[in-house]
């Protein structure tokens, strides 16, 4: 299994996880074809398939809270993505 997969089945396992690294899940992203662009401050715009979303990426820890990982697996759902 590969990264990407570790990372996305981590996105969509219940109960929901934090502590997903962010440089992970952006890595994850760019491998589906995502277009991300720099946002202010520590805001990212994201764009796959024709749907775009904003979101922050996590500091000062690079981890993910529960929020940020459904946001990310709303936004891959949007995108017909699913592991």
């Amino acid at each position: 299994m590969s990264g990407h997969d570790k990372t996305l089945r981590a996105i969509f396992s219940d109960p929901v996880r934090a502590g997903i690294k962010w440089r992970d899940i952006e890595s994850l992203l760019v491998s589906f074809g995502a277009e991300i662009t720099e946002g202010e401050g520590s805001r990212i715009r994201v764009a796959l398939h024709g749907v775009k979303a904003v979101f922050h990426r996590p500091h000062p820890t690079p981890d993910t809270d529960k929020g940020a990982v459904r946001s990310v697996r709303r936004f891959l759902q949007a995108t017909g993505i699913q592991p």
